[in-house]
């Protein structure tokens, strides 16, 4: 299998947007106080960071 530059930034969103569902659910079911507030704003940067990645197949 070879591993051009549009897999590896295929595998990158996938993994990052996997990462960001669970700190937004460790944010939302595992803490009450306010460092649920920061999990999930940081689970929302790696989707956005995600959504850059996928931006990029087919540009780079």
């Amino acid at each position: 299998m070879s591993m051009n530059k549009n897999t590896v930034l295929a595998w990158a969103t996938s993994i990052m947007i996997f990462v960001g569902l669970a700190l937004i659910a460790l944010g939302a079911f595992r803490y009450d106080d306010v460092a649920g507030w920061g999990f999930a704003a940081v689970g929302v940067g790696f989707f956005a960071i995600a959504w850059v990645f996928n931006a990029l197949k087919g540009r780079m």
